[in-house]
């Protein structure tokens, strides 16, 4: 997309947003939601399909409740939904050509796509110093084959590292561009989510998209991770002190978009998620002319995790005609 239609987009969705009041419809009921209860959705009049992000599952992964083997049966089994995002944490035995071969077999049994796998702790993709920076391309290698041998057709990376706006923006795109070269061979894409620090300002990291240039280089939106600063310096966890406009954020990755994360916490009793304006942001991504995977990341902590995602999913079927 030409820099002019891109201001263009952006400043289209935004006008709309800020003329629309928050939709409700009637309290929900938190019993009966299902995957398949939007009749349209069913009918084919859907724009974008729903995947489940693994990390809406954490806490039943993290306290074996749950194993990674598992989770293509469960997403289907209790949400039918058919497609998947993995985190890398939760790779019991890594990347062993054993462990991804049940993988594949599992997610087949059950009619399950794998879409991509979210890395993390693998190093900076954005540290200033070169050699390190080296370390964590060649680091991210690994899931690089990984995601290939799942049919992924990306992985999901960050884009942190210390210093400067300025200087990490030049080291990102600088381990961006080395580890979308190496993994263009495979066929596989490299995304970056809004994740703390600079990689939250959507100007900032919109800016290395443009200037990484590649096409297996994108974005991956998530509606709600945009603070820029924590009271102690952490990247996750502890409160925010310095938050970017989700909406003009969003609205600045799309164009770059190979995925969408539509993360939500908590929901009033119209079943309206109370950080973000769902049909706000839907617009914006469907302005993008969006048509793929939009991905649950359920993170609150009022309700199950099963619950939770069952009232996101209701909440994006609302908006899916």
């Amino acid at each position: 997309m030409k820099n002019t239609s891109r201001r263009k987009f952006i400043e289209r969705s935004l006008a709309y947003g800020l003329g629309m009041s928050v939709f409700s419809w009637a309290a929900c009921d938190s019993q009966t939601s299902s995957a398949v209860e939007n009749d349209d959705a069913v009918k084919g009049k859907a724009w974008f399909k729903i995947s489940l992000a693994q990390w809406s599952l954490h806490r039943m992964l993290q306290s074996g409740q749950l194993d990674n083997l598992d989770f293509a049966k469960f997403t289907k089994k209790e949400f039918d939904i058919d497609a998947i995002e993995y985190v890398n944490a939760f790779f019991n035995k890594g990347t062993q050509k054993s462990y991804l071969k049940e993988l594949n077999q599992r997610a087949s049994d059950h009619g399950v796509k794998q879409l991509l796998i979210m890395v993390d702790g693998e190093g900076d993709l954005g540290n200033t110093n070169d050699a390190a920076r080296k370390e964590a391309v060649i680091n991210h290698y690994k899931w690089v084959e990984a995601a290939k041998t799942l049919g992924c057709h990306s992985i999901r990376v960050n884009a942190f590292g210390e210093g400067t706006a300025k200087d990490v923006q030049s080291a990102a795109i600088s381990g961006l561009g080395a580890l979308a070269q190496y993994a263009m061979p495979y066929g596989i894409n490299v995304i970056v989510e809004n994740h703390g620090s600079y990689s939250s300002d959507g100007k900032w990291l919109s800016e290395v998209m443009r200037q990484v240039n590649l096409k297996n280089c994108g974005t991956l939106p998530d509606f709600g991770n945009f603070c820029m600063e924590r009271v102690d310096g952490k990247r996750w966890g502890t409160p925010c002190i310095k938050e970017y406009n989700r909406y003009l954020g969003v609205a600045e990755l799309m164009p770059y978009a190979k995925g969408v994360s539509a993360k939500s916490h908590d929901f009033d009793k119209s079943c309206n998620e109370t950080k973000t304006d769902y049909r706000k942001m839907l617009q914006i991504v469907k302005e993008a002319n969006y048509s793929g995977y939009i991905g649950i990341e359920y993170e609150g902590d009022k309700l199950s995790e099963v619950e939770g995602i069952r009232k996101t999913i209701d909440l994006l079927n609302e908006y899916n005609v």
